[in-house]
């Protein structure tokens, strides 16, 4: 499993709130699981910071937005409030 996160401050708080890509993370760590953390350079908005590591998000989600989760199918989505859902309803098996 990997997680796509954007580079940068994802793992501390702004203005009170934690950042999205951190909750996505936090949550998947508190379901059990471990993911493969990558940072992902530029702004999903932006059609010329479309990186390599942006590019493989699309190709999984169809867009360019982090955070992304993808399986090790292959399969994946994209937006936090979405990974954690999942991560809620899916805890990783017992070891």
């Amino acid at each position: 499993m990997k997680l796509y996160v954007c580079y940068g401050a994802w793992t501390t708080k702004f203005l009170g709130h934690k950042h999205p890509c951190g909750e996505a993370h936090q949550a998947l760590l508190d379901a059990g699981y471990d993911p493969e953390v990558v940072k992902v350079y530029g702004l999903g908005p932006l059609p010329l910071a479309i990186q390599p590591k942006r590019r493989q998000v699309k190709a999984v989600t169809g867009r360019t937005w982090v955070p992304a989760i993808e399986f090790d199918d292959g399969t994946g989505f994209d937006e936090s409030a979405k990974i954690i859902e999942w991560a809620k309803q899916n805890p990783a098996p017992p070891a």
